[in-house]
């Protein structure tokens, strides 16, 4: 008993010190509220317009696109990779599209979003990156068995928008990511994407031979106050390839809460498709997502309904 009240006057001394005020009282079960209570969520600036954010895209050196929600997204594609998996030539927006998206409120922005890296790039941009007083948030693989060997670098970065993207530039200058140049030329459309709206219940967009399709969770993703639309990378994003003969590789992602993580699981083991990473991409999101990634190769439409099995697990938005 002696040890047991020892134990709990030493707790008592951390908390006053780490407090710097008021009396720590073993048993005290006070619940009193504080004085200011937290600001409510704010949604990014939607009014912006492409001339406000031509600085932006000017100091990264690639062109953007204002999304829904005030979103500005910049995708720096791998064009210069050749990765393959499975016999298949992964192409740059099927599953190599490193980007950044700035949200803006009031004089406040951020930016997040992925680099797509090869193993020998991470070190040497991580370490550019904390030295801006960027946030890595997380490093890991999307694919298993690829070739190269391609990781994910997930970043959070709060300040002066024009000042972030410099910062982001000097962080890929140790790489070989293609900056202000044209993207390479899509190839001729080789999927039918009007069959896939309709086997996922969702309408996405076709690209050459890829389709995607981006699915919002069915409530607010909040970030230091901030409301993250699901242009930010906040979403559920289902991509597939043609490659011939009616078949396609799929890849992309499915953002969950952790009480969705083993119903999405089931749902894709049962279709055949293989999780192939389960992780976070941010720290302090509310709630906090998980994303499960995926890849599969074969019939179309069979993929697609092994899709939309996962995807009625988890709460969208319709």
């Amino acid at each position: 008993m002696r040890r047991s009240w020892r134990f709990m006057a030493k707790a008592c001394l951390v908390v006053v010190l780490a407090t710097i005020a008021g009396a720590c009282e073993v048993g005290s079960t006070s619940t009193e509220p504080s004085a200011t209570a937290a600001p409510a969520a704010a949604s990014p600036d939607a009014n912006l317009t492409a001339a406000d954010w031509k600085p932006v895209q000017d100091a990264l050196g690639n062109a953007g696109t204002i999304m829904p929600g005030g979103v500005f997204r910049i995708g720096m594609p791998r064009t210069d990779l050749k990765v393959s998996l499975g016999g298949v030539a992964v192409q740059p927006a099927f599953a190599l599209g490193s980007y950044t998206a700035f949200v803006r409120h009031g004089s406040r922005s951020m930016a997040m979003g992925d680099l797509v890296l090869l193993e020998s790039e991470v070190a040497g941009v991580a370490q550019s990156l904390l030295q801006a007083g960027i946030e890595v948030t997380a490093v890991h693989n999307h694919l298993l068995g690829e070739s190269p060997h391609v990781l994910y670098l997930h970043y959070l970065a709060q300040g002066e928008a024009v000042k972030i993207a410099q910062q982001l530039r000097t962080a890929l200058a140790g790489t070989a990511t293609p900056l202000g140049t044209p993207a390479a030329a899509t190839p001729p459309a080789a999927i039918d994407g009007s069959a896939l709206d309709q086997a996922l219940g969702r309408k996405g967009t076709v690209r050459g031979s890829i389709y995607s399709v981006s699915v919002g969770r069915g409530q607010p993703v909040i970030l230091d106050n901030v409301i993250l639309p699901p242009a930010t990378g906040v979403a559920t994003v289902l991509n597939f390839e043609a490659t011939g003969d009616g078949s396609v590789a799929i890849t992309g992602d499915f953002a969950m809460l952790p009480s969705e993580v083993s119903g999405v699981l089931s749902a894709l083991h049962d279709s055949g498709i293989e999780v192939t990473a389960l992780h976070s991409h941010m720290l302090m999101d509310a709630p906090h997502l998980l994303y499960a990634h995926f890849w599969a190769h074969g019939d179309q439409t069979a993929l697609a309904r092994g899709l939309r099995a996962a995807l009625d697990r988890t709460d969208t938005t319709k």
